[in-house]
């Protein structure tokens, strides 16, 4: 349970406008890198397999395949360090967890298109 204090210090860290994705969404998360002094932008495209949390403790997995290996990133919603997400393919799913992906390989890994209005054309 969650006191007054602390969602009030929670909520001065909360992002204003989150961005919207679902579950089997193929999005672009934009990444702020530091390398020493320098900092730059990474794009880390891949599926969106799972969300969890609330708040300020809301994170979202991302895999994606690079060459013949799985990779899984974690994001929190709310960290300034994603400085966007963006939807390009939406996925049409059943459930809420895609875990099921990890064991698939080659073509299986696709989920069938769903026409949205929330996904961004190129």
């Amino acid at each position: 349970m969650k006191t007054k204090i602390l969602e009030s210090v929670e909520n001065k860290s909360l992002r204003e406008k989150t961005p919207y994705f679902e579950i089997g969404d193929t999005v672009d998360v934009h990444c702020k890198i530091q390398e020493g002094d320098k900092t730059r932008t990474q794009i880390f495209t891949g599926t969106v397999i799972g969300r969890k949390g609330r708040g300020m403790n809301e994170s979202f997995t991302v895999r994606r395949m690079v060459g013949n290996e799985g990779v899984e990133r974690v994001f929190p919603v709310n960290s300034p360090n994603v400085l966007d997400v963006r939807s390009i393919r939406s996925g049409k799913t059943r459930r809420a967890k895609l875990f099921f992906l990890r064991k698939r390989v080659g073509k299986g890994v696709r989920l069938a298109q769903r026409h949205s209005s929330h996904t961004v054309t190129k």
